[in-house]
């Protein structure tokens, strides 16, 4: 028996590096994208980066994508890839929407050309339901997205359910609340927290600037949101699924649950900026994952204060050993 083979796009990203682990633990020939630039980060998957193979393809190339698919011949495609952070949306919202939106559609044409059998998987976003119609939210709430991203990401989600129900592919989307591990980029405000968490408890600085400390999120570990995932693209029939944890955390907790684990008090060292106020704030996002948990059988094994602590442990470590401290 042939092992399955899985493309994933934004393999380089937080969560393309531990769904690459989790498929090679399941048997898989994982093969990941990436973008030809002169700036990609392979630390994320530097300790897989033997056991995958990595090819050159760009979400803005409708050519490059057909190529890929076309040489890789995969059984599963994960599009994880994406201009993914919100605020710099807003400084560029026409590379978000072409890359994030459109991107979407050049990868469900490229299936569409080569194989109209591949099963694909979308990672739509909590983004998209912004200003939120109703709490929680589930696959049916209203989007109304907030940002560029956003708006992105809906685009990306509706073109994915187009595309299953006008060419009959086995599309999925994946309505992912926020997720996050010690491997999530700095520009996040939960790395941010956890990192100058760590620098602070070492001596080196005294405070962090932190925009609106209200805001509200469900945030989950994304070593099993990956799973989800998988599970999608396991089941008889396509369908779109809401994953998050359920429970919703404002920023100040985090603050809070961040700089306790260390024995400080965050209200110490954390100062409002309003230059990280965004134009247009998303104030309460918060999952239900009833038919995720039903359907797929999944639910998430790290709890919000596991996370935060796991967070601030790995810079703690990180840092001690970068300076010796």
């Amino acid at each position: 028996m042939t092992a399955p083979r899985a493309l994933i796009t934004g393999v380089t990203g937080q969560d393309g590096s531990y769904l690459a682990e989790f498929l090679l633990g399941k048997g898989y020939k994982v093969t990941g994208m990436v973008r030809r630039t002169s700036t990609i980060n392979f630390s994320r998957i530097q300790h897989i980066q033997e056991d995958i193979e990595l090819v050159s393809g760009d979400l803005l190339d409708q050519g490059s994508l057909i190529s890929t698919v076309n040489d890789c011949r995969p059984d599963e495609i994960y599009n994880l890839a994406a201009q993914s952070f919100v605020p710099t949306s807003w400084k560029q919202p026409v590379f978000t929407g072409a890359v994030t939106g459109l991107g979407v559609t050049r990868m469900l044409e490229a299936i569409r050309t080569v194989n109209p059998g591949i099963r694909f998987y979308q990672a739509s976003s909590s983004e998209m339901f912004g200003k939120v119609r109703e709490v929680p939210q589930t696959e049916n709430t209203a989007f109304y997205p907030r940002s560029p991203y956003g708006v992105a990401k809906v685009y990306g989600h509706w073109i994915t359910v187009n595309y299953r129900e006008s060419y009959d592919l086995f599309a999925c989307s994946g309505i992912l609340f926020n997720h996050e591990s010690p491997r999530r980029g700095m520009e996040f405000v939960t790395r941010k927290i956890a990192y100058h968490v760590a620098k602070i408890k070492l001596g080196l600085i005294d405070k962090v600037a932190l925009g609106t400390l209200d805001a509200k999120r469900d945030w989950g570990f994304a070593g099993d949101y990956v799973r989800a995932m998988w599970l999608m693209l396991q089941q008889d029939e396509a369908d779109d699924y809401v994953v998050g944890t359920g429970e919703t955390h404002s920023v100040e907790q985090l603050c809070e649950v961040a700089f306790a684990h260390v024995g400080l008090d965050w209200r110490d060292h954390v100062v409002q900026d309003p230059r990280f106020m965004r134009p247009a704030e998303v104030d309460l996002l918060v999952s239900n994952p009833a038919k995720a948990r039903e359907m797929l059988g999944w639910k998430p094994q790290v709890g919000f204060e596991r996370l935060v602590q796991m967070m601030v442990d790995a810079d703690v470590a990180a840092l001690r050993g970068e300076t010796g401290l």
